[in-house]
């Protein structure tokens, strides 16, 4: 492949990247949330009762970060955190009656991203299969390279 088509490549998802995250971070503001916040209250509603450590892994952050986020949004009273009787050690997230108001209000049609996601899906299913097998390829390719480095 000539190095010109592979930048192009490359920076063609650093775009995607960079339009997906200022989307988050227009309907976080909406919502008087961060982004990271809305990422979170949203792993939780369609994951409740969800531990810290999956969480962080699912968010692709450490124990610590999602800590702070999950004192950050308790305070604002959108989570609560509860003890489940099997484990005493562990600790499970949920949305609060108020998270989950602000989640039906995220879903109700005001979603920035969500309003874009579905106008994507409008290209023929042919196009998202073969963009979705290549993007398979590419990311086989990379995390190829990240377990050889470990």
């Amino acid at each position: 492949m000539n190095g010109s088509l592979n930048n192009e490549l490359i920076r063609s998802y650093a775009r995607i990247n960079k339009a997906y995250n200022h989307l988050v971070q227009l309907d976080a503001k909406k919502l008087d949330l961060t982004a990271v916040q809305l990422k979170t209250l949203y792993r939780i509603y369609f994951q409740p009762n969800i531990g810290i450590g999956e969480l962080a892994t699912k968010l692709s952050l450490t124990k610590s970060t999602v800590s702070g986020i999950i004192d950050r949004l308790s305070q604002r009273e959108l989570i609560e955190r509860t003890i489940p009787e099997e484990n005493r050690r562990s600790v499970n997230i949920q949305l609060t009656e108020e998270g989950q108001q602000v989640m039906q209000q995220y879903f109700a049609g005001t979603s920035i991203l969500a309003n874009k996601v579905r106008e994507v899906m409008q290209l023929p299913e042919e196009e998202i299969n073969k963009i979705l097998e290549l993007n398979g390829k590419i990311l086989a390719i990379l995390m190829e390279t990240e377990e050889e480095q470990q």
